[in-house]
């Protein structure tokens, strides 16, 4: 079930915002290609803000310790076995909402 997020023109350009939804803190990134992305905040390397990280393509990198993770798969390039969980999206009616409860990554 897809849980309402954000209005789309709240999304930080060339960056992340912070969501609370549904117990959990996220990360919702809206890239150049007006494609969204929405993932679990918390880097699992330090606990870093991931929605304050630097935006590339489909990578977001921690502000604390740089480490990057694809917003497609969740995995990080520095290990394997860090990931973040990346939610399906979808926009309607100029809002953003993710299915919280079936990540598309574990």
């Amino acid at each position: 079930m897809y849980s309402k997020l954000i209005e789309l023109e709240a999304c930080a350009g060339k960056g992340g915002t912070y969501v609370e939804c549904g117990g959990k803190q996220l990360a919702v990134f809206l890239k150049d290609d007006g494609k969204i992305s929405v993932v679990d905040n918390a880097c699992p390397h330090a606990g870093g803000d991931l929605s304050q990280g630097e935006l590339t393509e489909n990578e977001v990198s921690c502000p604390w310790h740089q480490w990057e993770f694809d917003l497609k798969t969740g995995v990080s390039k520095h290990s394997a076995f860090a990931r973040i969980r990346v939610y399906p999206t979808k926009i309607e009616n100029g809002v953003v909402y993710a299915d919280l409860d079936n990540p598309v990554t574990p």
